[in-house]
């Protein structure tokens, strides 16, 4: 049997632009895809904290260290500038590799730097 697995997600990330006319896609600062092991191309789930839009696309790199985070394309209707997103990507894993897998989580500063890093959310409590 597999699962699907949160595999890595940047928290809090806040949309820099939004490219009607830009060839699909979301570019991301590639320190940012770096620190949260995202790889250019991969599919990604975007979740709009500020308009509830949630939307599937996949990454491209931006400039390192720019901060950049630019929906593109038609995903250019689902957020804007100043939003804030929680960028997710997902893996299938076996039973046996998921026993042992932990996620990649990458938080972020209203400028999309880097604040903390961990591997498990903290337990939701009543």
């Amino acid at each position: 049997m597999q699962i699907t697995l949160l595999k890595s997600k940047l928290h809090h990330a806040r949309v820099t632009h939004s490219e009607l006319e830009y060839e699909g896609s979301c570019a991301i600062d590639g320190r940012l895809l770096e620190a949260a092991n995202i790889r250019e191309y991969e599919q990604i789930q975007i979740y709009n904290l500020d308009n509830g839009e949630r939307f599937t696309t996949y990454a491209i790199r931006a400039q390192d260290g720019s901060g950049t985070i630019s929906v593109n394309g038609a995903a250019a209707h689902k957020a804007r500038p100043g939003d804030r997103v929680i960028i997710c990507t997902y893996a299938v894993l076996s039973q046996q590799e998921a026993a042992a897998f932990k996620p990649t989580l990458v938080y972020l500063d209203a400028d999309n730097r880097i604040k903390d890093t961990r591997h498990a959310i903290p337990v939701q409590v009543a």
